[in-house]
Order: structure tokens, then sequence, then C-alpha cells
């Protein structure tokens, strides 16, 4: 029995579901003697399931895709392969073009973004590397343009409040990225350039295990030119040069114990601003730099304990920037330290976790003092997943952050995954979570600290959420129909200074205040897909309905820069001879903020194209981006009249400014 029992718990070290370690502790009972299946028998799987299993590391669990009572989006390795072909520096094309995400543009002129998940403020989006915090908490405006996608294996999207798994940086969601493992030696290489001036240079290498040891390794090396692309003497496309490496070890035992270890550097520096002899409004040069230097280490291991599985995770980040933002010079270094413990075992249909976590975020400013801080959040967190027969499956969990700053921060969450047949799936969740505001947002990722004034009274912002969702799958056909809402309590916005409070000595005119009232988000997605051998065709849309209150001007308005309709239609077909794809994406009007030459947004549609010949080895190929040429700067300028209060030279960026672009290059693998 005792070998028995350490049989089981080494299954769920590698990730089976509970019900699978279920009918593993259970004798099989004999067929019943009609043709019907048992009551609790395991529906049968589905053509798509049975082509592929999918096994996802997000919510702790690791189960199957099908499995999982949270849903749990994935845009798979042969997604991302196409991706890397577009965009080979970094995700932002991947995740942008993700139902119910949008990368949203923060510094028009550096080329800052970051991730809105269904209307959320893009600071609420926690990005993990592995389920490690890597590159910070949230709040960084340039960790996914800073990441190549050749080294990924998955990408595992969490939409809702997710501070249930992972603590007051996940108010929004979780995108977690999966790296890839070598099953054999192997060697690729991506050239690529652009016809903006940029350039790609990516290598990747895998080391096939060699007694449960195996290793990768990435390098990178990424530039950009200055553009100006409607001649104002004003940058549209940043310069940039950007240098990435990252090892990777993984290790197997074969017997439930396992660990990986990964590090990396990144080191980038961006140009932006007027151009030569070029001036601002105000008749003076305005230049914008960023350098950035970014290094972390991080693990992960599991052992077994008799019938359980200890898992053990840790991780240390550090972020160095020094900018140069007109006149104004603000050095600083972000730094987040991460540890976690857990214990997980099976009890008949529940697979429980029980586990504590610590996370200490810094942030050590040279220039603007009054910003420094050190925040310690320990935590305790609980899981159960709870299997009930072939149809239906239930998981809660729930986690308490001690935070030394905004106190108690509790956040629940539950699921419940309901599967009448093998072809319609339904899920409905619902939660609640925590963020603790940092003096880091979508405006002052643009213009700094220096005008902002010292953080006072701040209070936690709070959500919750809710999701449900229904997926018929037929064949080839599969649809997915979803509806979703958040309310945040306490959001935090930049506002103007009362002029009592001014410091124009020191040119502080702005402050973050909590807004009196909540920021509400409601909407739906539709997602419908079709598969047959090597096509594959898709259509996306979404409706989001976000408001907030302006605390400047005590109105409620939509939530700047949210579309309310997106839309999209892909199709590509893929074969031993390449493969060839085209794509639309239709983007609704949008509310805007402080900008002079227009309340609402226009509409637009982009249109590109992929085409890849294989030869062998060697695959060559062509991609356009924004076919149409559309650009924001062709119907208002990017440039204010006069500046805002808090510095910002440009208004929001709500469509391309970079118009029509063209790459190619070449991918060897080896």
């Amino acid at each position: 029995m005792r070998m028995h029992r350490r049989a089981i718990a080494a299954a769920l070290a590698l990730g089976l579901t509970a019900a699978h370690l279920a009918q593993a502790q259970t004798p099989p009972a004999p067929a019943p003697p009609s043709s019907a299946p048992a009551e609790d028998a395991e529906p049968p799987p589905s053509p798509l399931e049975a082509k592929e299993t999918v096994v996802v590391t997000a919510t702790r669990s690791g189960r199957r895709l099908q499995d999982e009572a949270l849903r749990v989006e994935v845009i798979d390795e042969e997604e991302i392969e196409e991706k890397a072909l577009m965009t080979p520096g970094s995700v932002a094309m991947l995740l942008g073009e993700t139902t119910g995400l949008r990368v949203q543009t923060t510094a028009p002129s550096l080329g800052a973004a970051n991730v809105r998940v269904q209307g959320l403020r893009g600071r609420y989006a926690q990005l993990l590397a592995d389920g490690l915090p890597l590159y910070g908490s949230g709040g960084d405006s340039l960790g996914l343009l800073q990441v190549p996608p050749l080294d990924l294996g998955q990408v595992e999207v969490i939409k809702g409040a997710a501070s249930a798994l992972y603590g007051p940086a996940a108010l929004g969601g979780v995108i977690n990225l999966v790296s890839r493992r070598a099953e054999e030696s192997h060697v690729e290489t991506l050239l690529n350039a652009t016809s903006l001036g940029g350039v790609d240079a990516a290598v990747w290498l895998g080391c096939a295990p060699v007694r449960g040891w195996s290793w990768t390794l990435l390098g990178g090396a990424h530039g950009q030119r200055r553009n100006d692309m409607d001649d104002d003497g004003w940058t549209d496309v940043a310069a940039y040069q950007r240098g990435v490496v990252r090892p990777r070890v993984f290790y197997d035992s074969g017997a439930g114990a396992s660990l990986f270890l990964t590090g990396g550097v990144i080191a980038e520096d961006r140009q932006a601003g007027t151009i030569g002899a070029a001036v601002a409004p105000d008749g003076l040069p305005f230049a914008e730099r960023l350098e950035t230097r970014r290094a972390d280490v991080g693990g992960l291991g599991r052992w077994l304990l008799g019938t359980r599985v200890l898992t053990a995770r840790g991780s240390y980040s550090r972020n160095g920037q020094d900018r140069r933002f007109g006149e104004v010079r603000e050095r600083g270094t972000r730094q987040t330290a991460f540890g976690e413990a857990s214990l997980t075992g099976v009890s008949g249909r529940h697979a429980w976790v029980l586990g504590g976590a610590f996370q200490q975020d810094r942030y050590a400013p040279v220039e603007e003092s009054r910003f420094a801080y050190t925040f310690s959040a320990p935590a305790v967190f609980a899981q159960d997943q709870i299997d009930l027969g072939r149809i239906a499956s239930v998981s809660a969990s729930a986690r308490l952050d001690a935070h030394s700053e905004y106190g108690a921060l509790f956040s629940p969450r539950l699921s419940l995954l309901l599967r009448p047949s093998t072809e319609w799936t339904m899920r409905v969740s619902g939660g609640g979570g925590s963020f603790a505001p940092t003096p880091f947002t979508e405006e002052t990722d643009e213009t700094g600290l220096a005008r902002v004034a010292r953080l006072v009274g701040l209070e936690a912002e709070r959500a919750v959420s809710f999701s449900g969702d229904l997926t018929w799958t037929h064949g080839g056909f599969e649809v997915t129909i979803t509806g979703f809402g958040s309310r945040v309590s306490n959001p935090v916005q930049l506002a103007e200074l009362p002029h009592i409070l001014v410091v124009p000595e020191r040119g502080i005119t702005v402050g973050l205040v909590n807004a009196a009232e909540p920021t509400r988000t409601w909407g739906t997605e539709l997602l419908a897909r079709y598969r047959h051998g090597g096509f594959v065709a898709m259509a996306t849309h979404g409706w989001t309905r976000a408001t907030e209150l302006d605390v400047d001007r005590d109105v409620r308005r939509e939530v700047p820069l949210t579309p309310a309709h997106a839309a999209s239609l892909n199709a590509m077909l893929e074969g031993e001879w390449g493969r060839v794809g085209t794509e639309a994406y239709y983007t609704g009007r949008q509310g805007l903020e402080d900008n002079p030459y227009r309340a609402t947004s226009r509409e637009y549609v982009l249109l590109g194209g992929l085409v890849e010949r294989r030869l062998g080895r060697v695959h060559l190929f062509l991609n356009v981006e924004n076919l149409a040429d559309v650009r924001q700067t062709t119907y208002d300028p990017l440039i204010r009249p006069t500046r805002l209060p808090d510095g910002r030279w440009t208004v929001g960026a709500w469509a391309p400014l970079d118009g029509r672009v063209w790459n190619g290059g070449v991918r060897f693998a080896f």
C-alpha cells in the first residue's frame, strides 16, 4: 500500500488530474452490462483533446486545460512560432492579438506599453515567467517589450482578479510565459530586418536530456532606428538597442522530483523626442532617453514527501533605469524578491494545495527620494479542486497577504466547471483581489515622477470580478462565448493638485489620489475557430464597457483608450512547404483624455499577411503589418500645442504611429 500511495504522489508531481489520481487509487469497476457509460466515468476525449493534451501551470494544479475549473486561455507553440516571425524581439503582438487583451502604448514617443485585460488598466496585469515574477510586480511598461518569443513553449492567460493565486499584483489577471524545453539537441537561429530600420538576431540552443538533466540558452540582439513618420520633427518610432541572454536548466528524476533554474540579463537603451534641429512647441529641443539594465534569477523544485508533493520556488529581479525626460533626469532601481513553499496532496476527489509566500518590492530612487519604498507581504494560501463525477468540478482558493503598507489583503476565488457532454463545456468564476498602489501608473510611465507629489493617504485598490463562458466543440469547430464584469474600488488616478498644494519652484503640479467612485467594466467575448489539417481560420469579437470617475472634472467617463468594439478575422494554411496567412483587425472608437484635437478616436482596420517558405532546414519568411498604412498622425498631430501639468507633450496613442511595416528574414533549424 505504501508503494502504491507513493506512485500516486509521483503522478501528482507530474501534473495528473485529481480524477485520474482517484481512479489510480480505486481498482476499476466491472463494465456495466449495457452500452451506456458508467455514471462516474470520465467522458471520452473529444477529437481535439485526443489530438493534443495541454497542461497548464498558472493555476498551480498542473492539470489538463480541459479539466481546469478556472478558465485559462493558452497560446500554443505553433502560434508563438508564427508571431516570432512577425515580431522576433517581443511578445507584444502575440498578446495584443489575443481576445480580451489590448497592448496599450503608455509612452507614445518612447514606445513603452503594457497589457490591459478586459478593459482594466495595465498595471493590474501580472507578467510571470514560469510562475515567477522575474519582470517585477505591476506597473512596468517595458517588460513585455523586452521578452523575445523564441524560447517560449506556451503562454497562459487568466483574466479577472487572480490575487488568490498570485497576490496583490494580479488584480486584473495573470500572463504566464512558459519556457520551451528541449526534447532533443536543437539549434535555431532567426535573422530579421524591417522596413523601418529594425534588425533582430536571435539564437536558441537546446540540449537533449542526459540522466534527467537538460538545458536551453536564448541569446538575442535587437535594434531599431528612430523614425519621424509625419515629418513634424518628433519621434514616432523610438530608437533602441537591446541585448538579451537567458539560460535555463531542467532536471527530472523520473520519480516525481524535478528542478528548474533560470537567469537572465537584459540591457536596453531607448532614444526619442525631437530630432535633429527640431524643437518642441515651446521653442526648445526636447530629448527623451531611457537606459534599462535588468537582471534576474529564479528556480523551482518539487520533491515527494511520502504521498505529498513539496514545491518550493523563488526569484530575485533587479531593474535599474536611468531616464531623461527633457530637462529632468531620474535614476532608480526596482527590486523584487519572492519565495514560496507549498504542499500538494490528493484525498479522494480533492486535489488540495496549502502554502505560504513572501514577497518584497523595493524602489530606490536617486533624484526623487520621496518615492522610495520597501513593501513586504508575507502570505498564506489554500486551494482545493473537487471533481464531482464525470460532468463537474469545483475549485476554491483563498489568500491572505499581510502587506506592510496597506494591511491585511484577503483574496478569494471560486470556479465551477460543467461538462454535460463531450461537445459542451461551461465555466463560471468569481473572485476578489487587491492591488498595492505604487508611484508607477500609465501616466508616470510617460513623464516620470519629478512633477508628482509624495504619496500620502492612499488606500489599497480592491476589486471583485466574475466571468462565465460556454464552449461548443464539434469536429474541427470550436466556439466560445464569454461574459465578464469587474468593479475596482479606490482606483488610483493622477490628478491636478489644488493651487494651494502646488510647489512651483520644484515643478510639482500633480498627485496620485484614490477616486471616490469605483471603476466598472463589463462586456462579452466571442471566439470561433475551425481547424482542418493544416488550415486554421479564426474570428473574434470583443465588446467592452469601462467607466470611471474623472477626478479632475468630477464626472463619470469612459476609461480612455478602451475601444467598445474589437474584432478580428485570421486564416492560416500550413504544410511541409511552409505557411501562408492573412489577418484583419478592427478597432472601434475610443474615448480620449486631454486630447485637444478630438474627444473620440476614429475606428480603423489593420490588414496583414505572412508567407513562409521552408527549404529543408532553412525557412524564408516575409510579413507585412498594417498594409493600408493606418497612422494616427494622418488625422491629428501627436504633439500637443502646450504641455500638460504633468509634463506630457504627446496625446494618447489611439492608433498605430508606425504605419505600414514590412519585415522578412531567415530562420535556421538544425
